[in-house]
């Protein structure tokens, strides 16, 4: 009676090596500002010919796609922030049986927001730098894959870029040069832009001064940061409504 239990239970919920998780992605990013359009990619290690789409925590899937590939396509038309989020996505093939499925995707975090959360600015070791000795600036936001720029006070272009994997970026500074006011931000790193806000600054000085702080907006010659110079003329979209599109209606 055991050994019947085991085996149905194998029969709905198949090991991982038996069918594979697919691989879920999104375009044109996992960041975006709202009244984008998205699509989030599921994509099987063997051909298919059912994909399911579901947010963890929902009764029931959002969507299903009958295709006879690897690849299934959703359509997020219009998003909000509301859409933001976690998603997975499964498979199905016809000689599995009824009601078997693959094992599901690894969760895509969704995030539509106008804005993305300010960054942090400190000095490693320390803001007080000694003679002879370098310093380096972490910008540190909450997201990973950001593009981060660091500015300096009195001086209008920004002083350097880093592409991280990780949620942060280190900025180097000779030790000679480094004394001055500093502060950060970061964006997607790809059109469309989203911006977090400039960091609050940091002040940077020689060994025997000590530093101060103060907010970013109070700084002069530190302005708000405006779209990434890679694209001047990039504005985020409006907010506007949500709506899922099937491409054969």
């Amino acid at each position: 009676m055991a050994l019947v239990l085991i085996l149905q239970l194998l029969t709905l919920f198949p090991p991982a090596s038996y069918h594979p998780k697919p691989w879920l992605g999104a375009q044109p990013a996992t960041v975006v500002t709202p009244g984008v359009n998205v699509t989030l990619r599921c994509r099987a290690p063997q051909p298919a010919w059912r994909f399911g789409l579901f947010k963890p925590g929902e009764m029931a899937p959002l969507l299903f796609r009958n295709v006879s590939s690897e690849l299934a396509e959703f359509f997020l038309e219009v998003v909000t922030p509301a859409q933001g989020g976690s998603y997975r996505c499964f498979y199905q093939r016809p000689d599995w049986g009824p009601g078997v499925w693959s094992q599901p995707s690894d969760a895509l975090e969704l995030l539509v927001t106008e804005e993305l959360p300010r960054p942090s600015l400190v000095a490693l070791p320390g803001p007080v730098v000694a003679p002879g000795a370098n310093v380096s600036l972490r910008c540190a936001g909450r997201l990973r894959n950001m593009s981060f720029v660091l500015y300096r006070e009195g001086v209008a272009a920004p002083l350097q870029y880093r592409d991280s994997a990780q949620p942060w970026a280190d900025f180097p500074l000779l030790g000679a040069r480094a004394p001055g006011t500093y502060s950060c931000y970061y964006h997607t790193p790809s059109a469309p832009y989203v911006l977090s806000q400039r960091s609050e600054v940091l002040v940077i000085s020689r060994e025997g001064e000590g530093p101060e702080a103060r907010p970013a907006s109070s700084a002069p010659g530190m302005q708000a940061p405006g779209p990434p110079p890679s694209d001047p003329g990039a504005q985020a979209p409006s907010l506007s409504s949500f709506r899922l599109r099937d491409p054969g209606v």
